[in-house]
């Protein structure tokens, strides 16, 4: 392409559809093309301040949240977003239209929809990505406005309306490429980590999850003997983990922290088993890097949308998955001891991972915008 490509991206909300957009720019970035970029989210979404960080042109939308079951109590709410999505497209329509992008992206979230219906009015070609196993509602809308749908997984391809399956492409799920170059030997040096024992890595995301943190808080006790944990509780919850009461001469083994930031990677190299929620990003990080893992699906989410992320990877032997709503810490023993006492399970769980994963997930969607960009150029 000789001259510049003007690319407009949309999504956002929370990490999942915002990670994706940003690691995909990164492989456009890097192919040395002409570039120039405009991003349009909501004023109030993570979106917002990632493009502020990494000094990305933005335009913020208003949007309204559609609800596949209307709640009584919150008819307001409903009411109002039945206003504030019409001024949304208005508001969509009128950026694209003076921005003129060659080509769309749009990785999900609800202000997806407005920049989608307006790529279809003004004519320019739409990429969707779908991160998740199962097509949420704004996702279904958008492929049928769509040129060309990337999907993570295979078993996506099922959701989509019958008319736009021709369209759809596997791309997997981009995830950030510094995941992929951990450093064992710094995450053992930064927690002052033994090699006695195997090492769990537990998160439930960056706030933390209550679920997770109180079965963490009682198992330790029969956990500490077998394994050392890594527990990213949250910031709310980090005093609270830090006074559960664990057998002195294992204290050690324990190391409660508030958030991880940078040295995730180096924690995902060396964790020997990964707890987690299993939300799109989470599975794709498991799988991209090949990581043994228990998952605990937040429940209830859109769609199930959790619940089936763990159980498509546990029917692949790539995880061991807790599918009940309320799991005991029993259970979670009962599936995460198997795993600390053999590492020959822990190593074909890896590899079983490993071939779900998509280590070239960005530049696949990349090489989708371009050819889908390729006639307006």
């Amino acid at each position: 392409m000789s001259r510049t490509l003007r690319l407009l991206i949309t999504g956002g909300g929370t990490g999942g559809h915002t990670y994706p957009a940003l690691t995909t720019l990164s492989a456009v970035q890097r192919r040395q093309l002409p570039l120039d970029v405009l991003w349009v989210g909501t004023a109030n979404g993570l979106e917002a301040r990632i493009t502020a960080e990494h000094g990305i042109p933005f335009k913020a939308i208003t949007t309204g949240k559609l609800r596949r079951r209307p709640n009584i109590k919150e008819l307001g709410t409903n009411i109002a977003d039945v206003f504030r999505i019409p001024v949304g497209v208005a508001q969509a329509v009128g950026h694209a239209a003076r921005y003129l992008p060659d080509v769309v992206l749009s990785t999900g979230g609800y202000v997806a929809v407005p920049i989608g219906v307006a790529a279809k009015l003004i004519r320019r070609p739409l990429v969707m990505h779908e991160q998740t196993t199962v097509v949420g509602l704004a996702n279904r809308i958008l492929s049928r406005l769509a040129t060309r749908i990337a999907l993570s997984h295979e078993s996506s391809l099922e959701y989509l309306p019958a008319s736009a399956r021709a369209k759809a492409v596997v791309t997997g799920n981009p995830i950030r490429p510094e995941l992929l170059h951990g450093d064992k030997a710094a995450a053992y040096d930064l927690f002052g980590l033994t090699f006695e024992v195997p090492l769990i890595y537990v998160t439930g995301g960056a706030q933390g999850s209550k679920q997770i943190n109180t079965l963490i808080a009682e198992v330790l006790p029969r956990l500490l003997p077998h394994a050392q944990i890594v527990h990213q509780c949250g910031p709310a919850w980090i005093d609270q983990m830090r006074a559960v009461a664990v057998p002195r001469e294992l204290a050690d083994r324990y190391h409660p922290v508030p958030y991880v930031g940078p040295e995730l990677a180096d924690l995902f190299a060396a964790a020997d088993v990964v707890i987690s929620r299993s939300g799109a990003g989470t599975v794709s990080e498991l799988t991209a890097i090949g990581k043994p893992s228990v998952l605990i699906p937040l429940i209830p989410t859109g769609g199930d949308e959790q619940r089936k992320n763990a159980g498509y990877l546990a029917s692949s032997g790539a995880a061991r998955a807790l599918l009940e709503p309320n799991p005991t810490a029993d259970q979670l023993l009962a599936e995460l001891m198997p795993l600390l006492a053999d590492p020959a399970l822990r190593a074909a769980m890896a590899e079983a991972a490993s071939k779900l994963g998509r280590l070239d997930a960005a530049d696949a969607l990349c090489d989708l915008l371009l050819s889908a960009a390729q006639p307006a150029a």
